[in-house]
């Protein structure tokens, strides 16, 4: 479903995904509060979405439609690239930010990466630390608050917590192998078996849900102010 108030550049998005022989266009919305009903009776698989609309923004519509309807990846398109923009959009729950002057193989590649369950804001998130720095401060102060409550069971084995540890401090597969002296490929089966567990998307979700239920901590070193190395996700 495409979201976005220009005619002429709506139009074109439209034509750039159905010329891919990929992807079908179930409905269009020039506002906000329009995307969502339409979202509501259409279910689409993946929404484009202007961050600026009349009344209602991108920003505010995402939220809404991703409350309701978890299962849909949206997109966020912006005139410009903002850091500001981007950390509201992860916020969201968008799948992907970009700019509109992307070139249409950019963006059929990012619809067909993000209708799969892929998340791509966390490439925008790596290449600007003054941005993951914010995002995993969050996501600390989210946890913190919510381990003040009554502790929520952990459905993960001891194991499958290390390796989410590990991945928080930013560990690669092959690190975590080492630190942990197990193969890469159990390393691998562990971090399947953690995302169907937790019903995450990718290695960010797991994360983020074993923060907030308090399964993990996230350490100063990595999440404060000092010039620890950037997480991977």
């Amino acid at each position: 479903m495409l979201v976005d108030d220009h005619p002429l550049f709506l139009r074109g998005v439209k034509l750039t995904l159905e010329d891919s022989g990929e992807f079908e266009i179930v409905g269009e919305a020039s506002d906000g509060q329009r995307a969502i009903n339409l979202s509501e009776t259409l279910l689409p698989d993946v929404i484009l979405c202007d961050i600026n609309l009349p009344g209602m923004n991108g920003l505010e519509v995402s939220r809404v439609i991703k409350r309701r309807q978890p299962q849909t990846a949206i997109i966020i398109l912006s005139v410009y690239e903002d850091d500001e923009q981007l950390f509201h959009a992860i916020k969201a729950g968008a799948a992907a930010y970009t700019a509109k002057d992307i070139s249409p193989e950019h963006l059929v590649d990012i619809v067909r990466q993000v209708s799969m369950g892929n998340y791509i804001i966390n490439e925008n998130v790596l290449s600007k630390p003054v941005v993951a720095k914010r995002v995993l401060n969050q996501f600390r102060e989210l946890a913190t608050a919510e381990n003040e409550q009554e502790p929520i069971f952990a459905p993960l084995t001891n194991r499958e917590v290390e390796i989410l540890d590990c991945i928080a401090r930013g560990n690669s597969n092959k690190e975590i192998a080492r630190n942990l002296s197990i193969s890469d490929q159990t390393v691998k089966n562990h971090i399947t078996s953690i995302l169907k567990k937790l019903n995450a998307n990718d290695r960010t979700q797991a994360v983020i849900t074993a923060l907030r239920h308090g399964w993990i901590k996230m350490s100063t070193d990595i999440a404060g102010s000092g010039g620890g190395r950037t997480p991977t996700f």
